[in-house]
C-alpha cells in the first residue's frame, strides 16, 4: 500500500491557495454585481426617477416673466455708492443690463428706473395673474411677458402684505390657466418643480424635492419647504408636483450668501388663492381679529402652567372693548383651540382667526389655572395699523423722499401716528429696494434711529445719513407692530 505523506508545509499551501480561489471568487461576484449596479444607474426606467418634461410643456405657457419700473426723485447726497443688484431676501430680481446713473448731489429730478424683476403665473382664462406683492410694490409700471414673448402692461387688482400675495391682470381673453393642487396632500420628500425667470432667464425649470411642510418663520403664515432651486426672478413663480398642479407660491429662500443655498419657501398655494379670490372680489382681504397679543409657549412655561405638552398661543395682553375681552379672555390664558381647531403653535392662531368672517360667532378653548373653559366670542374685523395703510394716500406721498443709495422711500411719520404709539417722531417707510430690501426692511416700517441718533423726520435722517458716509455700515432702528429691533446695513 503506497503511503502518501503531506507535510505541514503543504497543507498550509493548500489552505492558502483555496483561500485565495474563494476570495477571488467573491472578488468577480462583486465585480460583477457593481457593473450591472453602474449600468442600472444609466437608465431612469430602473430608479424610477420621474420625467419632468411633460409637466413643463403642460405649465410652461401659464408661467409669465414680470418686470417693474418706478419713478424716483433723485436726492443723493451722502456719498455712498450705489447698489441697486443687490437683492436677496425677497429676491426681487436683478435690474436691467445698464447700471442707474449717477446725478448730481441735491438735485430733485424724478426719473424712472428699472425697479426689479419676479415671476408669476395665469389663474384664470382671461388674464388674472398670481404673483408675490414684493414684487410690484411701489412700482409705477408693471411689463408682464408671457412665454411667446408677447408684453403686456399689467395693473394691480390689489395686494396683501401680510400673505406677500398680489393679483395681476392684463388685457387678454386668452390666457392658460395653471390647475391648483392639494397642499393637504403634500408630503415630505416628493418631487417638486419650479419654473419663473431666475435673473431675468425667463422659463428656467428646477426640481427638487420637498424639505418640509409647515415651516415656521415667525410670519403670518407657514410655508412648504423645498430644496428647488430658486434664486432671485423665481419670486411669484409655481412650485409644481408631478401631476403638473400648482402647490406653492416661490416667496423667499433662507441664505447667508445672497444666493441659493438649498432651503426655498413656497406661499401654500390654498392660502394664495383663499387671498386671490378676495382681491378680485373687492381689491382687499377682509380678515377676523380678537384683540389680543399672544406669545410662543415654551416647555418650561408649559410645565410652570400644568401643561402636558407645550402648545397653544399664550395671552400677554388683550385690548380693551375687543372681542376677546367681551368673551372673557385675560393675560394669562392659554388659547388652545378656535373654533374647534387646535392651536399647534402660537403662530397658527392669527391665521386662523384671520380666515373667520367678521361678525360671526365662534367658541374659544383657554386653559387657565389648570382648567379647559370654553367661551363664546364674536369676531371683529382686522384694521390694517395706520402706517400700514398709507400707500395709498397721495397728500402723503407728495412729501416722500427717496434715497436711491441705500434703497429707501421715506416720509414724515403723521403727528397723529407718533400720538399713538407715544413716539416723538420718525420715518415712515412707503417703499425699499435695493440694499435696504434685501436686508429686510418694508412699506409700513418706522424708522426711530440711524446709529445712536433719533430721528425726527427726513430732514434730521438726511443729515445723520451724510455725517455717517464714510462709515462700512449703518444701523437703523426700525419698529414694525410690536416689536422694534436693530437692523444693519453693510455697504460693499
Amino acid at each position: 500500500m503506497l503511503e502518501i505523506k503531506v507535510s505541514k508545509f503543504s497543507s498550509s499551501r493548500i489552505f492558502l491557495s483555496t483561500l485565495i480561489i474563494i476570495k477571488l471568487c467573491i472578488a468577480q461576484c462583486y465585480i460583477s454585481s457593481y457593473a450591472q449596479t453602474i449600468v442600472g444607474l444609466t437608465n431612469n426606467h430602473s430608479l424610477n426617477l420621474p420625467d419632468f418634461t411633460s409637466i413643463v410643456e403642460k405649465v410652461e405657457s401659464s408661467v409669465v416673466n414680470i418686470r417693474t419700473m418706478t419713478n424716483i426723485t433723485n436726492r443723493d447726497s451722502s456719498g455712498f455708492n450705489n447698489d441697486p443688484y443687490d437683492f436677496f431676501r425677497w429676491f426681487f430680481g436683478p435690474q436691467l443690463q445698464q447700471p442707474i446713473p449717477i446725478y448730481p448731489p441735491q438735485t430733485n429730478e424724478e426719473k424712472t428706473i428699472p425697479r426689479g424683476m419676479g415671476s408669476g403665473f395665469f389663474i384664470s382664462d382671461d388674464g388674472y395673474i398670481l404673483t408675490n406683492n414684493h414684487v410690484v410694490i411701489d412700482s409705477t409700471e408693471i411689463i408682464v411677458t408671457l412665454d411667446d414673448g408677447k408684453e403686456f402692461t399689467a395693473k394691480v387688482i390689489g395686494a396683501d402684505d401680510r400673505t406677500d400675495i398680489a393679483l395681476l391682470k392684463i388685457d387678454s381673453k386668452n390666457t392658460k390657466p395653471v390647475s391648483i393642487g392639494r397642499v393637504d396632500l403634500v408630503k415630505k420628500g416628493q418631487w417638486v418643480l419650479a419654473i419663473g425667470s431666475p435673473f431675468g432667464l425667463d422659463s428656467t425649470v428646477t426640481a427638487g424635492i420637498v424639505s418640509a411642510i409647515g415651516r415656521d418663520t415667525g410670519e403670518y403664515l407657514s410655508f412648504i419647504q423645498a430644496d428647488v432651486a430658486v434664486n432671485p426672478g423665481n419670486s411669484g413663480g409655481p412650485l409644481l408636483n408631478l401631476n403638473g398642479e400648482v402647490i406653492g407660491v416661490n416667496s423667499q429662500i433662507i441664505s447667508r450668501s445672497g444666493g441659493f443655498m438649498g432651503i426655498s419657501l413656497s406661499i401654500p398655494i390654498d392660502e394664495a388663492m383663499r387671498v386671490a379670490d378676495q382681491l378680485r372680489l373687492s381689491g382687499k382681504v377682509i380678515r377676523g381679529r380678537i384683540g389680543v397679543h399672544i406669545g410662543e409657549i415654551s416647555k418650561e412655561v408649559a410645565d410652570a402652567l400644568g401643561l402636558i405638552k407645550p402648545y397653544g398661543a399664550l395671552v400677554s395682553y388683550v385690548e380693551h372693548g375687543s372681542p376677546a375681552d367681551i368673551a372673557g379672555v385675560v393675560a394669562g390664558d392659554v388659547i388652545l383651540s378656535f373654533n374647534n381647531e387646535n392651536i399647534k403653535k402660537y403662530t397658527d392662531l392669527p391665521r386662523i382667526v384671520g380666515q373667520a368672517k367678521p361678525g360671526s360667532k365662534s367658541t374659544l378653548i383657554v386653559f387657565r389655572h389648570g382648567k379647559k373653559i370654553m367661551l363664546d366670542i364674536k369676531i371683529g374685523e382686522f384694521q390694517f395699523d395706520k402706517a400700514c395703510i398709507v400707500e395709498n394716500n397721495h397728500e402723503l406721498d407728495k412729501d416722500s423722499v427717496v434715497f436711491d443709495n441705500i434703497g429707501l422711500k421715506v416720509s414724515n411719520l403723521p403727528n397723529d401716528i407718533c400720538s399713538s404709539l407715544r413716539i416723538n417722531g420718525g420715518l415712515l417707510v412707503k417703499g425699499s429696494f435695493g440694499i435696504s430690501a434685501s436686508c429686510g426692511l418694508k412699506q409700513g416700517d418706522i424708522i426711530l434711529a440711524i446709529n445712536e441718533y433719533c430721528i425726527n423726520g427726513v430732514k434730521d435722517f438726511e443729515k445723520h445719513l451724510k455725517a455717517l458716509s464714510k462709515s462700512k455700515s449703518i444701523a437703523l432702528l426700525v419698529r414694525r407692530g410690536e416689536q422694534t429691533q436693530w437692523v444693519p446695513i453693510k455697504f460693499k
